[in-house]
């Protein structure tokens, strides 16, 4: 396993005491692999944010409500389910699926979905069904899953996905709602250069190992008994 960063973890977001339970959260890493080496989408955010300000992230966010019943042109691959639900229900896992690709659009303009017959809009998802496509879950790999430590400002218990670009249904970011105030496309040296919190190095790591050894067990980094630890999840 990747080794995590403990310290420079503490840094990125010291405790504050604040008594939180951790919200499902997804993140979606894309690939693209049309030239001489791999290259990852990643975003900055912006400096007024409360948590990781002008930290380089990919994009991603938390499970909204209409996740649930979002469509979907096709559905989670048995192996990405099966590896899912060890940590989540069957509908969890989807939602948490769904929210990963939603995220990536509101964040960056860039669609992970396919055309799909018209359906009506649904909140969050109008984007979507106005364009007639709907998330492609079924090339999304699962690589991560993560818990932010007790104590922080912020917590999530999040799951990180991988997918590769060709699936989009285009390569250029049209914008988002500014929650990242530059995006762009970095190689992996160039991702490991940027402001990255401890978590998004840690998975950065594993995208790199992954992309040579794909079948790599899903690490879970969580904190137990004051002390960071990464299991298999």
């Amino acid at each position: 396993m990747t080794p995590f960063d403990s310290a420079a973890d503490l840094k990125d977001a010291p405790p504050t005491g604040d008594r939180l339970r951790p919200k499902d959260a997804a993140t979606l890493i894309l690939v693209r692999r049309d030239g001489p080496v791999p290259r990852v989408l990643m975003g900055r955010r912006a400096q007024g944010h409360v948590f990781m300000a002008s930290k380089w992230v990919f994009p991603g966010g938390r499970v909204d409500p209409v996740d649930r019943t979002a469509p979907a042109s096709s559905e989670l691959t048995p192996e990405t389910a099966v590896a899912l639900q060890r940590g989540a229900t069957a509908s969890r896992a989807r939602s948490l699926a769904c929210a990963a690709v939603r995220e990536t659009w509101e964040e960056a303009g860039l669609l992970l979905a396919r055309p799909v017959a018209a359906r009506p809009a649904i909140g969050p998802w109008r984007a979507f069904t106005e364009r007639g496509v709907a998330p492609d879950l079924g090339a999304l790999s699962y690589v991560a899953r993560a818990i932010t430590p007790p104590g922080r400002a912020r917590r999530f218990d999040a799951r990180f996905f991988l997918a590769d670009a060709e699936r989009l249904a285009g390569l250029d970011p049209a914008g988002g709602d500014r929650e990242l105030d530059e995006v762009a496309w970095l190689t992996l040296d160039e991702a490991g250069r940027q402001d990255l919190p401890a978590i998004t190095r840690f998975v950065l790591g594993e995208v790199s190992a992954r992309l040579e050894a794909p079948d790599r067990p899903v690490p879970f980094v969580r904190m137990v008994r004051g002390q960071h630890v990464v299991e298999t999840a």
